[in-house]
């Protein structure tokens, strides 16, 4: 199972044992039962805390599912950053970026289709934290595809609104892999998604 990025020690505190514990078993337990299969006993009794442990970190189930929505999209955005290498040109890195983005989600996809599937079901608060994470997404795609490239004799330009573009149509690649059972094979999307990138930032595919 992919895992809760660890926080960065200039911008947050550590995250209390009991939240973690709690985060964990929420991401087991809708794993094995779907959200809404999943009870706060059943993540209670997996944490090994308390009912009471569990409200005073979340105020209801919707809350934790959306925390670890949140800290397990920070993961992976955070593997997208790490595997940029600014001496390659840009697509490559985008490239490379979205391959290791992939291969994490792959990691865990009974839990992927949990939170890609029923994160549209949980109303305006799940479609705000989807949105947060898309955007988090696209300004990784708007730094790297138009990072100054010295003497590069072409200069891409992917605008803010084709950066969420090129978002909205990577999720789609992953839905529908979701639904076609191929959750485990995500990185078979990267040459399509690199494409859509390209596509958008007016850059013509490469033969």
């Amino acid at each position: 199972m992919f895992t809760l990025s660890p926080p960065s020690s200039e911008t947050a505190e550590p995250v209390p044992e009991h939240r973690t514990r709690l985060l964990q078993a929420m991401g087991s337990s809708a794993a094995d039962r779907g959200f809404a299969g999943t009870t706060i006993a059943d993540i209670v009794r997996e944490a090994g805390v308390s009912k009471r442990t569990f409200y005073e970190h979340f105020a209801s189930k919707e809350a934790c599912f959306l925390a670890l929505y949140r800290g397990l999209s920070a993961s992976a955005l955070r593997t997208l950053s790490e595997s940029v290498r600014a001496e390659k040109p840009w697509h490559h890195q985008i490239e490379a970026a979205l391959n290791a983005y992939f291969g994490q989600l792959s990691a865990g996809p009974r839990l992927l289709r949990t939170l890609f599937v029923e994160v549209h079901h949980l109303g305006d608060e799940g479609a705000a934290v989807r949105r947060e994470v898309m955007q988090h997404l696209a300004d990784f795609l708007l730094e790297t595809v138009n990072r100054p490239a010295g003497a590069a004799t072409t200069s891409p330009a992917l605008s803010p609104t084709m950066a969420m573009a090129a978002v909205g149509g990577i999720n789609e690649l992953v839905l529908m892999a979701i639904e076609r059972g191929e959750a485990e094979q995500l990185t078979r999307l990267t040459p399509a998604a690199s494409e859509i990138v390209r596509a958008l930032a007016h850059v013509p595919p490469e033969h």
